[in-house]
């Protein structure tokens, strides 16, 4: 007769292997084996990162129709392309994502800075490298509560990296979004793998459908 205990154990094990599934989700979502070998802009600014992801999708729109959403992201910008259920319950202080090109936004050059969070926060991205309609690459260190940044509690080295390559004779395109993190100490290493890598699934996906919508909706500018 099983006891309670077992009970407990097959929960415990049921539990754990839907976290480890949806940890890889986190991960991987959407890429191939080959792209998550693959090297990409920015590798050697987290040369020895203690969390990567590689994300990917395929969008039935050539390059040059995604390029302008992507230049477009940030804070109080064109936002990041999440579902409206995120925006509202995670970062309800930002504007929706435009369902929109806003031409304004599309100045985007090499040093600038991409806000990802209120103006007191001085959190945000510096664009690193940009290719028109091939790649985009964003740096951050101020992806931590200011008192941290100042107090020296944590520390964060960040990219994020989208590059697009068009397939099925340019009518598609492939997007790889990659994201590498050098975090410290451990316990903020731990807490990167515990919680922002599982979120990433939810984020990285909502972020690429998102885009996919946009992009075959063909917008007017705003």
């Amino acid at each position: 007769m099983r006891g309670p205990w077992s009970g407990r154990v097959a929960i415990a094990f049921t539990l754990a292997g839907a976290y480890l599934a949806w940890y890889r989700l986190g991960r991987t979502y959407g890429s191939t084996a080959a792209e998550r070998r693959a090297p990409m802009p920015g590798d050697d600014l987290v040369d020895c990162p203690t969390v990567s992801c590689t994300h990917a999708a395929t969008i039935p729109a050539p390059p040059e129709r995604i390029w302008p959403w992507l230049v477009q992201v940030g804070w109080h910008r064109g936002g990041w392309y999440t579902p409206g259920w995120v925006d509202v319950l995670l970062f309800p202080d930002n504007w929706p994502s435009t369902e929109t090109i806003v031409e304004d936004y599309q100045s985007l050059t090499v040093g600038d800075f991409v806000p990802d969070g209120a103006p007191e926060t001085e959190c945000g991205f510096v664009v690193r490298e940009l290719a028109p309609e091939q790649h985009l690459l964003l740096e951050s260190t101020t992806h931590l509560p200011l008192t941290w940044r100042r107090q020296g509690r944590a520390h964060l080295r960040w990219t994020w990296c989208f590059v697009l390559r068009p397939v099925d004779g340019g009518r598609a395109t492939r997007l790889v979004f990659r994201w590498r993190a050098r975090t410290g100490p451990w316990w903020f290493t731990a807490g990167a793998h515990l919680l922002i890598v599982p979120a990433d699934f939810i984020m990285s996906r909502g972020m690429m459908r998102g885009l996919r919508i946009r992009v075959t909706m063909r917008p007017p500018m705003g």
